[in-house]
């Protein structure tokens, strides 16, 4: 099977960027769930004031150009031309009906204090009927779904959605990204190898094309960037790679990095910068959210574990370093537990050795919420994408893997899991769409290997 290689992302220089002219539509398969409402209220927030939009790259980052001693590099927001939080327009699908404000009550993420100022705002949308087969979700259904003849009847349907969404709000440019839930594990197979097969399997109905799918087809066909915010076979099946780059459209994936798998990405990235070997690593977590409830069911927690259970390796380089990491011990569990519902709560046990061989533990118990580390992350996918779009950037965009547990490389090569390689290649990539000189960190004036500004 081969795999369609990126286009532009990596190695030209794009200069001129058409200016964010009017809103920009944000869509949002996934609408009425916690990940999606938390970030729309969070967003509204922001345009009255009520927050800081903290873990946004794009809204606090810095980036410097020159020389190190630049000690007041400007903000991302600054320099680039994003589009304004303000000028956000949000709509999206969802297999339930619940607007916003219904939704981030019900996910019991924000304080009810919060959306009570927001109420009017968040009850303006309603979610369109959603794509959805029960067998690619086994623990969730409800009754706001799309019907159709075929899979490619129900992909028209969205590409009219699209349509009609971008009329009703008078809007040029639109964003989609999949908040919605993990689908089952599947392999790439022959109905996703090339665009001709993949739109037959569409009119024949083929068992392995998912919603997920039928979601990212219709996007790139409506010329929308799509980032898949879920670990499944989505807009990285070969096919619609091909798609993207004929139909020059941005794509990005894919499963959010939040909760432990940031946690592990972290400290994975700075042992391994210090060559400290590892024994094991034992990963735990309870959470009681709907994404806990569709994880409960073994088809999609293979899908969660294959993205999870990835990163180490390739962070660790083990065919590298075999004395350091070739023989370690890699296990991860999540329990779906209610009475927790968006507070996940994390362990982590790794043993590893140092100096001689000798043997020492980490232990890390991490309280988090998915929903609030996954709502900036949403906030830069959908600037960053538009920006890329309008800089005439098309096909998997690698730069964005700083985003990703599983990142989409489109041509085959290995994808980074360092968390801090991957800061670098995407301020990189800002610099190299500005036309700014890359930063090589060559001479005294960039003693430091690793660029955080």
């Amino acid at each position: 099977m081969s795999t369609p290689t990126d286009n532009r992302a990596n190695n030209q220089k794009v200069p001129d960027i058409d200016m964010p002219e009017g809103n920009l539509g944000v869509l949002l398969p996934g609408f009425s769930g916690a990940v999606s409402s938390t970030f729309v209220a969070g967003v509204e927030a922001l345009k009255k004031g009520l927050g800081s939009p903290i873990g946004s790259l794009t809204q606090l980052g810095t980036i410097r150009f020159g020389k190190k001693n630049d000690t007041e590099p400007p903000r991302i927001k600054e320099v680039f031309p994003l589009a304004e939080v303000d000028d956000l327009v949000f709509g999206g699908w969802d297999i339930y009906h619940d607007n916003s404000y219904e939704a981030a009550l019900k996910a019991g993420v924000l304080e009810k204090s919060l959306l009570d100022q927001l109420e009017g705002e968040l009850n303006k949308t309603t979610p369109m009927p959603a794509v959805f087969e029960n067998k690619f979700v086994k623990n969730l259904d409800g009754p706001n779904k799309k019907t159709g003849k075929t899979k490619m009847h129900l992909a028209e349907q969205l590409i009219d959605d699209i349509g009609s969404f971008k009329k009703d709000n008078a809007l040029d440019r639109v964003v989609i990204v999949w908040c919605a839930s993990t689908e089952v594990f599947i392999e790439p197979g022959d109905v996703h190898d090339t665009i001709e097969k993949f739109e037959s399997g569409l009119k024949e109905n083929h068992p392995d094309i998912s919603p997920s799918m039928i979601y990212a087809y219709a996007a790139i066909q409506a010329g929308v960037p799509f980032a898949n915010g879920a670990p499944n076979l989505s807009a990285d099946a070969p096919a619609l790679v091909e798609l993207s780059q004929a139909e020059k459209v941005p794509i990005a994936g894919k499963d959010f990095k939040t909760g432990q798998t940031l946690m592990k990405t972290i400290l994975a990235s700075g042992l391994k910068a210090r060559l400290i070997g590892i024994d094991g690593w034992f990963s735990t977590n309870i959470l009681g959210n709907r994404d806990g409830q569709v994880l409960d069911d073994p088809h999609s927690f293979k899908t969660k574990e294959e993205s999870k259970l990835s990163v180490l390796d390739s962070i660790f380089c083990p065919e590298r370093y075999p004395e350091l990491y070739s023989d370690y011990y890699h296990k991860v569990c999540i329990n779906y537990y209610p009475p927790r519902g968006d507070a996940k709560e994390a362990w982590d046990n790794i043993d590893i050795f140092g100096w001689l061989g000798y043997p020492m533990q980490i232990k890390v118990n991490f309280l988090c919420r998915d929903s609030i580390l996954a709502a900036p992350i949403v906030l830069d996918l959908v600037l960053l994408l538009d920006l890329a779009q309008r800089s005439d950037l098309y096909g998997v965009q690698q730069w964005l893997s700083f985003y990703f547990k599983s990142p989409m490389t489109g041509d085959g090569t290995i994808p980074v899991h360092d968390v801090f390689q991957q800061v670098i290649k995407l301020k990189s990539m800002l610099r190299q769409i500005k036309g700014e000189d890359l930063i090589s960190h060559l001479g005294l004036d960039y003693e430091d290997l690793y660029d955080i500004g």
